[in-house]
């Protein structure tokens, strides 16, 4: 077994998707002064390596604490544009996909889409219920078209729109 970490360190002035909050991380609690440790974390919702809740897009659309956790794991693969895709699990690309593949994605019934994927894409695949994962690191290292578990579960947000995950690939 090999576990493969897709997700992004988050980090006090890390790279942000433009006009979201920046994130700052600081220190509140220290060893010296309190003889424990605590941050205080500020970032957007959908900072770094995150999932989507159909809500990002959608008004009346399912927040994350309304779609069941099931959704945010299961099966997957690592597929090239213009190689055989499967059916009924989630697909990952590395290559930037965008509208123009929203038919073929949607007819091979997949729970889960993730990598790099284009703003328009991630809106029609969220409106047919299909979760999203962007900001995803690694994903050079999984095998291409071999079958592989994937967990990226998001903090329980009420309300939530998105959350960072700690995204990872079992093989």
């Amino acid at each position: 077994m090999k576990v493969i970490d897709l997700s992004q360190s988050i980090y006090t002035e890390m790279e942000v998707y433009p006009n979201d909050p920046p994130v700052k991380i600081d220190i509140v609690h220290s060893y010296e002064t309190d003889h424990w440790q605590l941050r205080s974390l500020q970032m957007g919702s959908h900072t770094g390596s995150h999932v989507d809740a159909f809500s990002h897009m959608h008004k009346n659309m399912a927040n994350l604490d309304q779609i069941p956790l099931e959704r945010f794991f299961g099966m997957a693969q690592l597929v090239k544009l213009d190689q055989e895709w499967p059916k009924d699990i989630g697909l990952f690309f590395v290559e930037t996909i965008d509208i123009d593949y929203l038919d073929k994605i949607i007819s091979f019934n997949p729970g889960f889409v993730g990598g790099n994927i284009s703003d328009s894409l991630e809106k029609e695949l969220l409106k047919r219920e299909i979760i999203t994962y962007t900001g995803l690191v690694n994903l050079d290292l999984l095998p291409v078209l071999e079958s592989f578990m994937f967990y990226g579960l998001p903090l329980k947000i009420k309300e939530g729109d998105g959350s960072p995950v700690r995204a990872i690939a079992i093989i």
